[in-house]
């Protein structure tokens, strides 16, 4: 009888591996997290969320909430053996890699990164990814060994693959000969840098892909709409509203936390209000269901909130960065200087060397290499009125690519994230103003 009330869920990393933890029928959504954080040996995860898959995209769990309400009727009717399935991804995103002080928790968010930038689409931006690349083989492989001989350069360029760290549509675009022969070049010059200064270099220079550091949700222009046209994407200083026509996103609105007066949901009814002084007009657009409203707009709320409390914290950081690239600056011209007194003290010399020899019918040159310079808001407030229920058929495009799933075939043979959700006979319609 006891057995009948035991649950397993199988949380799936973002690098890949898998953690299992066995709960009672009527655990809550919390539970699985301190499990999490007791076989990762954090006190905290900071920026990552449990979420499951609904409707072909992921949503975050409420810790609050039993798992009951995410896996429906078959999680009451299952038995131990078949496992419920959880993903533990990223669900605030970090302006600055250093706001994360767990080193385990910092690779885990970097390996999600990594995994979005081979997914990315962002082909405007093709010179960020050999960047990106680079960073992310001295992470992985550290400095590059320097050689001699053609063969052993040849050698050298084949050390990686190139579809480890480029997307598809690049090497398709340029070749993977092109990778091997030009990335070497790139990575070498970030010799000296530490594995984990060019994990966090990574995670800064990923910040600037457009589609990278962004959780996306699909929604409808309008309820008759047969599938989902519009994505909005929560970013870490704001929302982006896409439109995807003929399969590329175009941004339609690029929204700062300081530039939206207010988010509200009715049913599937999603509204997104700007400030008047944009001169925009409501924005309206309909989720999957009341149930993916609900969570959006809690995820929406909690990232607001995320930034205004991490904010202060990014700034101070990026003070400290200025101040070690000012010293730096400064360094290099103090020497910069030093070496012009002494090159200004060797010409003098050398002149006065060149005049002798020149009366003795001999020439002195004298050259050196000059060395280059390196240089919102309020908390949320929720107000509260009634909204109708309804579950719309499942989509046939994957949002963030949760198609990356596939692998899970041969982890289990019973994915439980297809069950019915059960809702409760009213809900309410909720708003988030932000200011």
């Amino acid at each position: 009888m006891r057995t009948k009330q035991k649950r397993r869920v199988c949380i799936l990393l973002p690098n890949k591996q898998h953690l299992d933890c066995t709960v009672t029928v009527k655990a809550r959504a919390q539970e699985v997290l301190n499990s999490v954080l007791k076989q990762l040996g954090v006190s905290d995860l900071f920026i990552f969320g449990l979420a499951v898959l609904r409707d072909n995209e992921y949503l975050f769990l409420d810790l609050g909430l039993k798992l009951s309400k995410y896996f429906g009727k078959r999680w009451n009717r299952s038995s131990i053996t078949v496992p419920f399935i959880v993903f533990l991804r990223v669900q605030y995103y970090v302006e600055n890699g250093q706001l994360i002080l767990s080193s385990k928790v910092q690779q885990l968010y970097y390996t999600e990164l990594r995994q979005k930038v081979l997914r990315s689409q962002s082909r405007q931006q093709e010179a960020l990814f050999f960047q990106l690349a680079a960073s992310a083989l001295q992470a992985e492989v550290g400095d590059l060994e320097q050689r001699d001989g053609n063969q052993e350069e040849k050698e050298e360029r084949c050390y990686f693959l190139p579809e480890d760290y480029f997307p598809s549509w690049l090497i398709k675009r340029r070749g993977r000969d092109y990778l091997l022969q030009h990335c070497p070049a790139l990575h070498s010059d970030l010799r000296g840098v530490t594995r984990s200064q060019a994990t966090l270099q990574f995670i800064k220079e990923a910040g600037g892909l457009q589609d990278g550091p962004v959780t996306f949700y699909r929604m409808r222009q309008n309820k008759r709409e047969q599938r989902s046209s519009i994505l909005l994407g929560v970013v870490v200083k704001g929302v982006h509203i896409y439109e995807e026509v003929e399969g590329k996103l175009c941004l339609l609105y690029d929204l700062a936390w300081t530039n939206i007066d207010r988010f509200t949901f009715q049913g599937r009814r999603f509204e997104v209000a700007a400030v008047g002084s944009l001169c925009l007009p409501e924005l309206v657009f309909y989720t999957h269901s009341a149930f993916h409203s609900k969570h959006v707009l809690r995820h929406l709320t909690d990232s607001h909130r995320r930034h205004i409390d991490t904010r202060d914290a990014v700034s101070y950081i990026q003070q400290l960065e200025d101040m070690e690239a000012s010293r730096f600056y400064n360094e290099a011209y103090i020497c910069d200087t030093a070496g012009l007194r002494q090159r200004l003290q060797t010409d003098n010399l050398t002149s006065s060397m060149s005049d002798c020899s020149a009366a003795a019918g001999t020439s002195t040159a004298w050259s050196k290499e000059e060395e280059d310079e390196e240089a919102e808001e309020d908390e949320d407030v929720l107000t509260v009125a009634e909204f109708e229920l309804c579950v719309d058929e499942p989509e046939d495009v994957f949002v963030d690519d949760p198609a990356e799933v596939s692998w899970l075939a041969e982890l289990i043979r019973v994915v439980s994230v297809d069950g019915a959700v059960v809702f409760p006979s009213s809900w309410e319609a909720i708003t988030m103003e932000v200011k």
